[in-house]
């Protein structure tokens, strides 16, 4: 197992919390959560993706923390928060509610971000009453509803049988992923990131992977493999906009597209030419810039009454 920590400088070093918590979720998983910015400022809840931690959203953190109330948690197994029994698409549900009923006040309302399983997180509960109780609208970053491995472009292969095989060994691997070494960070650049990331961007993505526990790497692995939440993108009936890097290998800009097609209440489509899975971190103000966006837009109630029905 490799522990590696994150950078400790520059924009992708994690910023300090002004306060953490540890949230407990439905089945008494124990969950590290993160709050910056000033108190009463508008809320925004950040969920990271597979492999990933509240780290990955440095960038982010930094910039919005000046005038947004920021809450970023990790998810089970990731991070800070330890690995529970249950992983499922029905866990990360719970705890995403768990997380909004712990930071924000009875009825505050907050822009919900994900990113790629974070993504996956919000579609799941999309329908849960906590949920709808708090989200004003929705950012999903890099993400997709079902379909993963057959839609996966990692694996060098024509579109089929084999490949599809292939990408789910690769998401349920039990290898370890070792010290984080050029090699290592050359493979998770080509499979994650645009050609265009710069070495920093891929050091600081690479460390955050490769600090995942290979246990819950697998869990969460297994789980995407036969992910289906269509249903819960049908569900999801808040503003949501969608952004996705056109270079995307883990998912492929199709499932952004699929997204948009079957989201109720989709309010925009943001391409990001060149840019691979790890949108945030390879295009970090574009993505703060939509999360901006969509903050003044809804959180603080100023939605003109055509882009709220999605016109």
């Amino acid at each position: 197992m490799s522990r590696s920590a994150p950078v400790a400088s520059g924009p992708y070093a994690p910023p300090v919390p002004d306060r953490t918590v540890d949230v407990i979720s439905a089945d008494g998983a124990r969950l590290h959560v993160e709050v910056h910015g000033p108190e009463g400022a508008p809320p925004v809840v950040l969920a990271h993706g597979w492999t990933c931690s509240t780290a990955f959203w440095a960038a982010q953190i930094r910039d919005l923390a000046r005038d947004h109330r920021v809450i970023a948690y990790d998810q089970r197994g990731h991070g800070r928060s330890p690995l529970s029994p249950a992983c499922s698409t029905d866990t990360l549900a719970d705890d995403l509610e768990a997380v909004l009923a712990h930071t924000l006040a009875p009825g505050e309302q907050a822009l919900i971000v994900g990113h790629s399983m974070g993504g996956m997180t919000i579609m799941a509960a999309a329908n849960r009453p906590r949920f709808r109780e708090h989200a004003a609208a929705v950012l999903l970053c890099s993400t997709g509803s079902s379909g993963l491995t057959a839609r996966a472009r990692v694996v060098p292969l024509p579109a089929g049988r084999v490949r599809t095989w292939l990408s789910g060994r690769v998401l349920g691997s039990r290898a370890p992923l070792g010290p984080v070494t050029p090699v290592a960070k050359a493979v998770l650049k080509y499979a994650t990131m645009g050609a265009g990331s710069s070495p920093h961007m891929v050091d600081a993505c690479a460390r955050i992977v490769h600090g995942c526990p290979r246990t819950a790497r697998h869990t969460w692995g297994a789980v995407l493999d036969t992910l289906d939440l269509d249903h819960g993108v049908r569900q999801l009936t808040v503003p949501t906009e969608v952004l996705h890097g056109t270079a995307d290998r883990l998912t492929p800009v199709a499932h952004a597209h699929a997204l948009v097609a079957a989201l109720p209440r989709c309010v925009g489509l943001k391409e990001l030419p060149g840019a691979g899975h790890m949108t945030p971190v390879e295009a970090p103000e574009a993505v703060t810039a939509r999360i901006r966006e969509l903050v003044t837009t809804y959180v603080a109630g100023n939605a003109p009454a055509s882009l709220e029905e999605g016109a």
